[in-house]
């Protein structure tokens, strides 16, 4: 009677294990069926390192009931122990299929995030050089427009000083006919006079101008 008391109380250990199993087995697939972050939480380290605890306590019980058997135990019994075996068997299969699992979606996930990591990085660096490139050719247009600028500027002051230096020689000339009449008549003398000092004020005039472009001359040629 002691022997089959034994027994039952091995039995009675053995599947309360198995239920055990089973429920943190249940939970175990869900969190391998959702997991989607790189690293092991603790959570899930405690829970793998209880399932390992409990298939090992199942692991020494189902060795008690084989020594049970072998001391002289009947074909039932012997059957009843092989089938414990299988349900221990079935549970560390699935609990190493489901961690490796596990871990081969974490692997996944963490070269997926390198993955992003390093084309968030790429596409950095292709913005800055492109930024560059912009800055470049901003710049270069900036300098066309300047130069198209001063070519401009120094064309109408050019045009300007051979249009002052065509007025002055038509003065010089005007000048040398009045001088000869202003010999003759000296009412002509007296505008002629004044013909000269409106003279004087455009050489003045054209003194100014001519420093003027000579200046921006030598600023243009400075900035080629």
């Amino acid at each position: 009677m002691e022997v089959l008391t034994s027994w039952d109380a091995l039995r009675k250990q053995a599947r309360k294990l198995e239920a055990q199993l089973d429920e943190q087995m249940n939970s175990y697939r869900k969190l391998v069926s959702a997991k989607a972050s790189t690293k092991t939480n603790a959570s899930e380290s405690d829970l793998e390192s209880w399932i390992e605890q409990l298939l090992k306590q199942l692991q020494q019980v189902n060795s008690q009931m084989q020594a049970w058997v072998s001391s002289g135990g009947s074909e039932m019994v012997s059957h009843t122990l092989t089938r414990h075996q299988e349900i221990l068997q079935d549970l560390t299969q699935e609990f190493y299929r489901l961690r490796s699992s596990l871990r081969a979606k974490q692997e996944h996930a963490s070269l997926l995030e390198d993955f992003k990591e390093f084309d968030r990085t790429r596409l950095d660096l292709e913005e800055g050089v492109g930024s560059a490139e912009q800055t470049l050719l901003k710049e270069h247009a900036s300098i066309s427009r300047s130069t198209g600028q001063m070519d401009s500027v120094v064309s109408q002051a050019q045009a300007t000083l051979g249009a002052l230096v065509l007025q002055r020689s038509t003065f010089s000339g005007i000048n040398s006919k009045l001088s000869n009449v202003s010999s003759r008549l000296p009412t002509v003398n007296n505008i002629l006079s004044a013909i000269k000092r409106k003279k004087s004020m455009d050489t003045i005039i054209l003194s100014l101008v001519a420093s003027v472009c000579t200046f921006l001359i030598f600023i243009y040629w400075l900035t080629k």
